[in-house]
């Protein structure tokens, strides 16, 4: 049995990305795929899945391996609930994620994308166990424009990158980096059977995306 690497996309789809920033995250979901089909590495094991968040969160693309994968039609409405974001991640990788155990290896750690343009509007305090308690290899926190609050990120993931625009290009930008990174990571548990450790494994951001704290 081929281990998965399962990769999850948290993405804010609040009233605050309507527009070009909403249109340039589903370029940007297209480009990963694309980018993802021409990868031998990934196309065996990579299963993706789209979990977005306003006033509600919801898995829209359940954990679907990249051949399978159709992108989902996102709008943008409501405020940032980045706390239930959070809690349904946490369920969905506690369902989908297969565990090992001494008859077979499990998954790969998943590896997850958050982007938020915004400020949390629900108790995302309550969830920082939640997310703490959950098995992730790395998570990326995006902070995607001026409003973005970077604070609140820094404190769920040491991992975390900022874009002083969330128009289309910075946004592209980061659906760009995110596809080398899921492709390095396909590349990295194939080659050397070793869950990814954090942005060091990642490779570099473009001068577009900032490492928070550099």
């Amino acid at each position: 049995m081929v281990r998965r690497l399962p990769v999850y996309l948290v993405l804010d789809t609040s009233s605050s990305m309507l527009g070009e920033p909403i249109e340039a995250v589903k370029t940007g979901l297209e480009t990963l795929l694309s980018a993802l089909r021409q990868d031998p590495f990934a196309l065996e094991t990579v299963h993706l899945s789209v979990i977005t968040f306003d006033s509600n969160a919801r898995q829209v693309v359940p954990l679907t391996e990249v051949a399978n994968f159709r992108s989902p039609d996102l709008q943008a409405n409501g405020v940032t609930a980045l706390g239930a974001a959070i809690k349904v991640l946490a369920e969905c990788i506690g369902r989908e994620v297969k565990k090992g155990s001494a008859e077979q290896r499990g998954d790969w750690k998943p590896l997850v994308f958050l982007m938020t343009d915004g400020a949390p509007t629900d108790d995302w305090q309550s969830q920082k166990a939640t997310l703490a308690a959950t098995p992730i290899a790395t998570l990326v926190a995006c902070a995607a424009g001026p409003g973005a609050q970077t604070d609140v990120l820094r404190s769920l993931t040491e991992a975390v990158v900022t874009l002083d625009t969330a128009d289309s290009s910075t946004i592209k930008a980061f659906f760009k980096w995110v596809s080398a990174s899921v492709t390095v990571s396909s590349q990295k548990v194939d080659l050397t059977k070793k869950d990814v450790g954090g942005l060091g494994d990642l490779p570099p951001p473009p001068p577009s995306i900032n490492v928070a704290g550099v």
